[in-house]
């Protein structure tokens, strides 16, 4: 849950602290960030065509300089053109803050997990084995009108993982 909520700039961002709590290094490396064309997946959540630009941010996240997760996090051009999501540089208090700053806030949050074995590009980069399985997470956040701000595509080794979910009822 704190990867979904703003948090003060002077913070830093929810997985360095997450791994710090824990007595160790949480880091990330943004290996390309600016405007691409909307994969199919992405296009269906952002309600756009197949193709039109969106802005992406393509990290590797890293625990104790290892490779934990490749997260791919799309926004809409209208929300992301010409800030700092659509370049390289770390964002204070991370991207969920910025957005807030920037009048979008998240109100709902789906999330669709599913398992399978990684591909050539998956398997270098996380340094696994041809059957070694991962999860696969989309996460997709909406705004209190319902409309959609961020869209996550996160893939991690499922042996190295622990997804916790914390549901309000009522």
């Amino acid at each position: 849950m704190p990867y979904l909520a703003p948090r003060e700039p002077e913070q830093g961002d929810a997985w360095s602290a997450e791994a710090a709590a824990r007595g160790r290094r949480g880091s990330q490396r943004i290996v390309h960030a600016g405007e691409v064309r909307a994969p199919a997946e992405v296009a269906r959540l952002f309600d756009i065509a197949d193709g039109e630009p969106v802005v992406v941010r393509r990290r590797v996240i890293l625990l104790d300089d290892e490779p934990n997760e490749l997260t791919d996090t799309y926004y809409p051009i209208a929300i992301a053109r010409g800030t700092p999501l659509a370049g390289t540089a770390k964002i204070r208090g991370g991207a969920v803050t910025l957005l807030a700053t920037l009048g979008h806030a998240g109100a709902r949050v789906r999330e669709d997990v599913t398992a399978g074995l990684p591909d050539e590009q998956e398997q270098e980069a996380l340094r696994l084995t041809p059957s070694a399985p991962v999860l696969r997470l989309t996460r997709l956040t909406l705004d209190g009108d319902d409309k959609p701000i961020q869209v996550d595509r996160m893939v991690m080794p499922a042996q190295r993982q622990q997804l916790r979910y914390e549901i309000s009822i009522g």
